[in-house]
C-alpha cells in the first residue's frame, strides 16, 4: 500500500568530498552519476526508485546552522544504514573492499533466510550488502 502524502525520493550523505564518493560508489557498488552540481557540493546517483545523493559537509553546515555529526571512519558509525540488494553477495563484497571499503561484518545468512554483509564507505558510512527477501 502507498502512503498518497509522503514518498521517500532522496538518501543524502554527508560527506567530505563529494566527487570522491560518487567515484567511490561507482566503482565500489556500480552504480551511475545523475547529476553533479558544478560546486562539487551535491551529486545523485542512479539507483532506481528512491535517489541516493551526496551533499558536502560545508552544504550540510550551511542547511543545519546548529551542527550536526559528521561521518567518518575515526568515529563509531551514525545509528543508520543504506543497504544495496544483489544476486551476488560474495562478488558484490569484494568489490566493495576493492574500491576502499572496510568490511565490519562479513557475509552471514540471518534466521529468516537473507544473507547480509556489511561495510564502511570511505566516509564511514554503514552499508549493508545483502540478498534478496
Amino acid at each position: 500500500m502507498r502512503n498518497k502524502d509522503y514518498e521517500v525520493l532522496y538518501t543524502i550523505l554527508y560527506v567530505k568530498d563529494v566527487a570522491q564518493s560518487v567515484a567511490f560508489y561507482e566503482k565500489a557498488f556500480g552504480l551511475k552519476q545523475q547529476f553533479i552540481h558544478e560546486s562539487q557540493q551535491y551529486a545523485e546517483m542512479e539507483t532506481g526508485g528512491t535517489t541516493l545523493a551526496f551533499a558536502s559537509n560545508e552544504l550540510a553546515k550551511s542547511n543545519l546552522p546548529q551542527g550536526f555529526q559528521e561521518n567518518s571512519l575515526s568515529n563509531l558509525p551514525a545509528g543508520m544504514e543504506i543497504a544495496f540488494v544483489t544476486d551476488d553477495i560474495t562478488a558484490a563484497l569484494s568489490r566493495a573492499i576493492e574500491a576502499g571499503a572496510v568490511i565490519v561484518v562479513d557475509a552471514k545468512v540471518k534466521p529468516w533466510g537473507q544473507t547480509v554483509a556489511y561495510v564502511r564507505d570511505l566516509d564511514g558510512i554503514i552499508v549493508e550488502i545483502a540478498s534478496q527477501m
